[in-house]
């Protein structure tokens, strides 16, 4: 599989990583429903030998379960692959998630994370949310910290905007930004953050590019509708209506300019998220080996010139169709 260098840092990443948000289960507020540990570790290792060489996870995916998973399954490797979590959601006994973002916190999640990943280093160490914005600077400064005192390789920032980049980049490099970006969530190029980041040789790891399934295809009315009580995107203003349509409409015509070239519309979704030189990898999530298998093969795609138009004029009549034309 392909690799692209995360900004200024020494890390190859491959064009897809594995996400692990809904290996962390359900149970929590934004947990994706009942998951198997068995099938999780499988969907890990068979990344692994289709060449993925990076997993992103995170504390707050089913409340520390995630980065166990993941811990364990590391152990199955010789030579383990790179890496990525995070910090600023914290919970308590009874469950309930709170942002973060204090020194004295920081210092506990980083010690927290590599005991339940059992690593002796954190290869990209990410702010998994800008909240309490005041409290950026310090939460920056105590990261900044943590690498040199060599518990954290790198370190980036996930769901930040321009301006509090710049606010932070005084204070210790960037590696990285995590972005939301799809061919249905496209902020991050409207807004000018991809620019920013090449210009500042920021690495872009955008996360969530096939929309939390909805552009695999494989969605109908009846098995949203049948989602468990606690998967969150029942809840997610794009599974319910007016967007929801939209959705359908776009995922179907995305179907029939896959099937020329013989791909599914995940993968489809995935190359047009790589099309910008500025991401360096998508993440893309799985909980069964099968999701995988479909899905890494996308990081080897270069969509064609007419591909990227046919796509661009989908999804101008997109934007019509959810109100934003």
């Amino acid at each position: 599989m392909k690799t692209r260098k995360l900004g200024r840092t020494d890390l190859n990443l491959t064009t897809i990583g594995l996400g692990t948000w809904a290996i962390g289960g359900g149970d929590w507020t934004f947990g994706w429903g009942p998951q198997d540990d068995k099938e999780s570790t499988e969907a890990i290792i068979r990344a692994i030998e289709l060449g993925i060489n990076w997993v992103d996870t995170a504390p707050a995916y089913g409340l520390g379960h995630s980065e166990e998973v993941v811990g364990k399954a590391l152990k199955k490797f010789p030579k383990r692959p790179i890496v990525a979590t995070k910090c600023g959601i914290v919970w308590d006994k009874k469950r309930q998630t709170s942002h973060v973002l204090n020194a004295k916190t920081i210092k506990q999640e980083v010690e927290a994370s590599l005991k339940r990943l059992d690593i002796d280093v954190i290869d990209l160490y990410q702010i998994h949310w800008p909240d309490p914005d005041t409290e950026l600077e310090a939460a920056w400064e105590q990261i900044g910290k943590a690498v040199k005192e060599g518990k954290i390789r790198y370190a980036g920032v996930c769901n930040c905007n321009i301006a509090q980049l710049k606010r932070i980049q005084p204070i210790h490099p960037v590696a990285s930004l995590q972005p939301p970006y799809s061919m249905i969530e496209r902020g991050a190029e409207e807004s000018g953050l991809l620019d920013y980041c090449r210009e500042q040789n920021i690495g872009v790891v955008a996360y969530s590019p096939i929309q939390k399934g909805l552009l695999t295809g494989k969605f109908t009315r009846e098995r949203i509708q049948g989602l468990p009580a606690d998967d969150h995107r029942r809840n997610d203003i794009n599974f319910k209506e007016p967007r929801l349509s939209a959705n359908f409409e776009l995922v179907e015509k995305l179907t029939l300019l896959a099937k020329k070239r013989n791909a599914t519309p995940a993968q489809m979704a995935i190359a047009w998220v790589l099309r910008r030189p500025e991401v360096t990898s998508a993440i893309v999530g799985a909980r069964r080996p099968s999701q995988v298998d479909e899905t890494a093969p996308a990081g080897d795609i270069v969509l064609t010139a007419e591909e990227k138009k046919s796509i661009e004029g989908l999804l101008a009549e997109y934007k019509k169709a959810v109100g934003k034309g």
